[in-house]
């Protein structure tokens, strides 16, 4: 790298004139930081990102203090999702991001400033999101350098204002290659005619008008496939632009060739056709992935709720519901799902869905709370400062933390086929070029182009998207709220099932419960008070059961997973939990769930707690049969019998067990090869949620929402788990015909383009209609089996309920 003074020379990444120049490569650079981005893309073979657009950093050149005002405080909070001393995550939306260099480079700003600590784009959306240290780097520096790197972002200060990605540009290349292909049919008429002997000067003067039309679309409408191909080759890989580009460049130069030589008139009405139709492909394809990914957010995922003050009581709603200033009730492990402002004197908040550090942080009145962020201690009053993202929640849910390890089977093969498509379509189009060479060689342009245009794994690839985003709506539709696609693939594979018992077996609806010992007034009041704070299954029912309501104030409140709560109210320490916990004797009952109580460590009895099984689970289970393995409670065993008569003869019944104990029999299951899914409450079994192939958090209350595992089952949806888990696999098999359709159409076009029978411009119209037939395919088979699995367990509901109505009858009958 050499130094040499100012001359007129233009930087190679910026384009602005240089004040000093720095060499490298023969390459002139304006700054070490335009030089520094050139060079982080030479090392990893990304410098076809300059062949996307000449001088990309030219929007890089800004002031130091051009972003000076996102420091000031006031704006600062309308810009970042979480703001801490040591750690800030902001997104941006950059209508800049258009390939694959991009997404690298801006998920490796961590080495243009050690700041950063990591950053995502989402290329559908065009969004980046930053975390970094803000005691190393400002706001204001974080968005220079996105800037100088050439990502300007677009920053609006109204986070409600909705950013979509611009696709203007593809309207304008759609519109443009229309025009034209409009204008040349026009043009080429008297040729279609057989007109072209009367006049030689008027045709010449069509075939040059034709020519100037398809120019532009050329250089503009179709300069999208040709540098995708370019950077293909770059790359030493190939993929789907690379026929397209070929086919158009064969025809384009070949027409030229004949416009300009007046040996004919060219195939420009194929080549501007064909242009126009693959731009409708495109406009299609990335309008239905719009359409999946709104589905996702707003249809697929589950209806987490709040309790939001209302009047003079607190009532459940759903999280859209909220508005600005509204006040919500946060109970201790429930997450807050909008940014707030603390109306009590403190809270603790656990963090670690968002940064990733499980500290948990003081936070005084007055001061925001992020969404996302989990109570930890008593609850508290909040006030909604904007209203809540479901999205940004669920991206929390989607946390690297909480992903597992496996990759999705089917994107690698999906990935692998098509690019040996990609090859076997270039070598079949060789092989006929050369034989319509010897043949007919006149024929052999339209020929070529057909085979590359009609041959296009563009229905592989969206045949596994659209078949397991089908399934996932479906699964939303029916109470059963999976994180992501994979979670379908995952559990198509299941060979063991593990459950829980409370909260999951058995269900608090209609529960028998009665306290055994002697409490005062007072101290049942005590009681009441610190079961609300808590969002166990047994806690809220001992809640609901005393009717006594204390004023008091609960300190040091405190929640131990698989043991219990406790508090300091009115000076006296209060223990609620198991006999282990408060220091009490194991009672020895069956059928039965104990909650005891102990004040100032004298044990004062214990709440004995019938809670019956949900309905038809014994059908479901005996549906399962060998597959499930084993019921895990950290319960006694006093419902050992019952929960014997429910499960099949094979099942392990283990009792008073640990979260960790819980975590580890599901490693043990894996170790022996198993495919394991937990389904639990998701309180106390976060641990082998999380461990499992698949985790399955039942829930009676939308306010609990439990990161850790895979998906949410409404409570009385669990009765047709073994439907879903048939349904998962279902999807599988309609995604592998998928991938059949998808060979078979392109067998068959290949054959009719490969013999001559087959125009480049019906080529452009069937390629778009091959993916329209797999995701028509996919959509019409998830309806379908859904519609038979669903129905087939609502006809078993109704035989059962028709059974249970005869039984009524005929005991009332004398």
């Amino acid at each position: 790298m050499v130094k040499q003074p100012a001359t007129a020379l233009k930087c190679y990444h910026c384009g602005q004139t240089c004040e000093e120049v720095l060499w490298i490569d023969q390459k002139s650079f304006c700054c070490f930081g335009c030089k520094t981005i050139y060079e982080i893309l030479q090392e990893n073979d990304l410098c076809e990102y300059y062949t996307f657009e000449a001088s990309p950093g030219t929007q890089g050149k800004v002031l130091d203090d051009t972003y000076a005002y996102l420091d000031e405080a006031d704006v600062r909070k309308k810009v970042v999702e979480f703001d801490s001393a040591d750690f800030v995550r902001v997104r941006f939306f950059v209508p800049a991001i258009h390939c694959s260099s991009c997404i690298w480079l801006l998920e490796h700003l961590e080495r243009l400033d050690t700041g950063i600590a990591k950053s995502e784009v989402n290329f559908i959306q065009k969004t980046v999101a930053i975390d970094f240290d803000p005691q190393k780097i400002r706001l204001s520096n974080v968005v220079s350098l996105m800037a100088k790197v050439g990502y300007a972002p677009q920053i609006t200060l109204d986070k409600e204002e909705k950013k979509t990605a611009a696709s203007s540009g593809l309207v304008l290349k759609l519109a443009i290659a229309g025009f034209s292909f409009g204008n040349v049919m026009l043009f080429s008429f008297p040729e279609y005619l057989g007109l072209d002997h009367n006049d030689t000067a008027l045709m010449r003067t069509f075939s040059w008008l034709n020519l100037v039309l398809a120019v532009p679309v050329f250089f503009y409408s179709a300069r999208e496939y040709f540098t995708a191909a370019q950077a293909s080759f770059r790359q030493k890989q190939i993929n789907i632009d690379v026929p397209i580009a070929l086919g158009l460049l064969a025809l384009f130069l070949r027409s030229s060739y004949d416009i300009i030589t007046a040996s004919g008139p060219g195939y420009l009405d194929s080549f501007t056709g064909l242009v126009f139709f693959l731009l409708i492909g495109r406009w299609f394809q990335s309008k239905t992935y719009e359409t999946l990914s709104f589905d996702r957010d707003f249809k697929s995922y589950f209806p987490l709720a709040v309790h939001k003050r209302v009047a003079s009581h607190w009532e459940p709603v759903v999280i859209y519901e909220l508005k600005k200033n509204d006040q919500i009730r946060i109970r201790n492990m429930e997450i807050v799902p909008a940014d707030s402002t603390l109306l009590d004197a403190l809270a603790y908040i656990d963090y670690s869905f968002v940064t990733g550090e499980s500290r948990p942080v003081k936070v005084n009145q007055g001061e925001t709370i992020y969404a996302g962020g989990r109570l930890i201690g008593q609850p508290v009053v909040l006030a909604v400062e904007q209203k809540t993202s479901q999205s940004h929640l669920t991206s929390l849910w989607n946390n690297e933390a909480f992903r597992k390890v496996e990759e999705s089977k089917y994107r690698k093969i999906i990935d692998q086929a098509a690019r040996r498509f990609t090859w076997i379509v270039m070598g079949i189009a060789a092989i006929t070029a050369i034989y319509w060479y010897i043949t007919a060689p006149a024929s052999m342009w339209l020929v070529i182009t057909s085979v590359l245009m009609v041959a296009c794994p563009c229905a592989l690839a969206l045949a596994a998207p659209f078949t397991y985003g089908s399934m996932l709506r479906v699964f939303g539709k029916h109470k059963l709220y999976l994180k992501n696609a994979d979670v379908i693939e995952r559990l198509a594979s299941i060979d063991a099932v593990v459950f829980d018992k409370t909260g999951t077996i058995t269900t608090g609806s209609t529960p028998e419960i009665k306290f055994t010992g002697n409490l005062s007034e007072e101290e049942a009041g005590w009681i009441k008070l610190l079961t609300s704070y808590s969002t166990h299954p047994l806690s809220s029912l001992v809640t609901k059961y005393i009717p006594v309501v204390s004023d008091a104030m609960v300190t040091a409140y405190k929640e131990l997973p698989g043991k219990g709560i406790e508090g300091v109210i009115d000076g006296h320490t209060v223990r609620i939990g198991s006999h282990l916990f408060t220091g009490a004797e194991p009672v020895l009952h069956l059928n039965a769930s104990f909650v005891f109580v102990s004040v100032d460590g004298a044990v004062r009895g214990y709440y004995s707690i019938a809670t019956p099984v949900r309905k038809y689970m014994k059908a479901m289970l005996k549906r399962l049969g060998p597959t499930c393995v084993a019921l895990l409670s950290g319960d006694n065993d006093g419902d050992r019998e019952k929960m014997a008569g429910l499960f099949p003869s094979s099942t392990q019944f283990l009792f008073n067990q640990s979260p960790h104990d819980k975590l580890e029999f599901i490693r043990n299951l894996q170790v022996q090869g198993k495919k394991v899914l937990m389904v639990g409450d998701g309180l106390n079994d976060a641990g082998a949620l999380k461990q499992s192939d698949v985790g399955i958090a039942i829930t009676d209350d939308t306010a609990i929402f439990t990161p850790a595992c895979d998906g949410i089952l409404q409570g009385d949806q669990v009765n047709a788990l073994d439907h879903f888990m048939d349904l998962a696999k279902t999807s599988t098999y309609i995604l592998r015909a998928a991938f059949a359709i998808s060979f078979m159409y392109n067998a068959i076009a290949l054959s009719f383009a490969v013999t001559g029978h087959l125009t480049p411009l019906v080529a452009a119209i069937l390629m778009p209609v091959s993916s329209i037939s797999v995701v028509g395919f996919s959509s019409l088979a998830v309806r379908y089996v859904t519609n038979r699995k669903m129905n087939q367990q609502f006809f078993i509901f109704n035989t059962q309920l028709h059974a249970l109505w005869k039984n009524i009858f005929q005991a009332k009958k004398p």
